[in-house]
């Protein structure tokens, strides 16, 4: 009898005991390091020797791809907060992109999901491109000629996705990597709920279509904004059927040829849109890795052209309580007028901050959103070694995430620190993703012109 199964869900007792060894490798060897840091008054977790282990477990985790790529790639993201320095630097240079699965692992499935309406299709086997939970291929619906694309998720994928997670929870205890107890606990089962997100397509769906009405009726940006358009009759639980686009990533080179207005045009948008999120519709996308975005230009030539942005993917979508959203909104606007009382009530109510959190801890908090936010404040407020000779501020030149990833380290080592809300560090993650956008693109412009009557708004509508 053939055995039907994935083969992912073949391989799980094989992937599971992988991570596990990797794990006990590691524990015994942390531990005797751990020690002789000790000794020395150095903190443990923070040698070469560390270093070393944890790429060994990244190493590990990229071997075994699939969910175990993106449980990796989701603890770079929160981890910061409750992992070593030396195995976060590491998951940050976890690589999300894979090996396709064959053809003949992809389609059964595939015929299954869509039954009937699978011959209405004229299906490409070879993949336009794989990730760490799908991939994603192009197809021709046969009545019509139209061109679209089948994102596809791996078979079986669902079946082991709380075994790799607890595999990986259970390796990083093993290794002392992790320190149980009620607050890490509640970090865990974020992530794990994040991952079933990431995973449930009729949510992505539903966030998609109505992502597209809201960019629809948007005012007019910089840039043209669109979303694909979906085809909910070759939709399921496991397959997301769009329109084909093709198009650019920010960061390649036709891009980086634009000239300035072009690509300042293609900044602001990505800027507008964040604004539109938290200013106007309460929904945020938390992953903004280039991946998500396309970039269809016009005559490269041209100094001025009509090029659109294109968004992608709403597997990770935040969907704000009003309460949450408006101290986000309000911690903005306070950190923009440098309002150290304001910001700190803003973080207080995004779970950011404890209500009795020691002024030390406080303060920290409060200068890394200060930091953060610098790109939008007055034009009176912005460091004048960052702007150019037209009083624009130079985003690339700025280095404003470098030094901004300092202050959050020397933030994790203060013995006052405090744990953010998942919440606020999607948020985080937003942000630092559109700044990183922005800089790619070597932009030049102040922000405060994009955010001030968002703000102004904002605080007119609460009287």
């Amino acid at each position: 009898m053939s055995d039907k199964r994935s083969p992912l869900s073949r391989g799980g007792l094989s992937r599971s005991l992988g991570v596990s060894l990797a794990g006990l490798r590691a524990g015994g060897a942390l531990a005797v390091d751990g020690a002789f840091q000790k000794m020395r008054g150095k903190a443990a977790g923070e040698s070469a020797f560390a270093r070393r282990e944890a790429r060994h477990f990244v190493a590990e985790l990229g071997r075994l791809k699939g969910s175990y790529v993106k449980i990796g790639q989701m603890l770079a993201l929160f981890g910061e907060h409750f992992l070593p320095p030396a195995l976060t630097a590491a998951l940050h240079e976890l690589n999300d992109r894979t090996e396709a699965l064959p053809w003949r692992s992809i389609e059964p499935a595939l015929r299954e999901a869509l039954g009937d309406r699978y011959r209405e299709l004229d299906i490409d086997s070879r993949p336009l491109a794989a990730a760490s939970l799908s991939q994603v291929h192009r197809a021709t619906i046969r009545s019509s000629g139209e061109v679209i694309c089948l994102k596809i998720q791996y078979p079986g994928l669902a079946e082991v996705l709380d075994a790799d997670f607890d595999a990986v929870v259970k390796m990083l205890t093993v290794a002392r990597w992790l320190q149980a107890g009620r607050e890490l606990n509640g970090w865990l089962e974020t992530m794990r709920d994040q991952l079933h997100q990431e995973i449930d397509y009729t949510r992505e769906a539903r966030l998609t279509a109505a992502m597209a009405e809201r960019v629809a009726a948007m005012p007019a940006q910089a840039v043209d904004v669109r979303v694909p358009t979906l085809y909910p009759e070759y939709c399921g639980q496991q397959i997301l059927a769009m329109s084909y686009i093709d198009g650019h990533s920010v960061n390649a080179a036709e891009v980086a040829g634009l000239s300035q207005p072009r690509r300042d045009a293609l900044a602001r948008t990505m800027l507008a849109l964040f604004f539109q999120e938290v200013y106007h519709w309460g929904v945020l996308q938390t992953d903004p890795n280039f991946g998500n975005y396309l970039i269809r230009l016009d005559d490269r030539r041209l100094r001025e052209g009509e090029d659109e942005l294109v968004l992608l993917d709403f597997g990770s979508v935040l969907e704000c309580e009003p309460a949450f959203v408006e101290h986000l909104r309000a911690a903005i606007a306070c950190g923009l007028t440098e309002d150290r009382e304001g910001v700190a009530n803003g973080l207080v109510g995004l779970g950011c901050l404890p209500q009795g959190a020691a002024d030390e801890a406080r303060e920290t908090f409060v200068d890394f959103c200060l930091h953060l936010l610098e790109p939008l404040r007055p034009p009176e407020r912005l460091p004048a070694e960052f702007l150019n000779d037209d009083g624009h501020y130079c985003w690339a030149r700025s280095r404003l995430m470098q030094r901004a990833g300092k202050q959050a380290a020397r933030s994790t080592a203060n013995r006052h620190f405090s744990r953010p809300s998942a919440e606020f560090a999607l948020i985080a993650r937003k942000l630092t993703g559109v700044f990183t956008f922005i800089a790619v693109l070597d932009a030049q412009f102040n922000g405060w012109e994009l955010v001030a009557p968002y703000i102004q708004e904002w605080q007119t509508s609460n009287g």
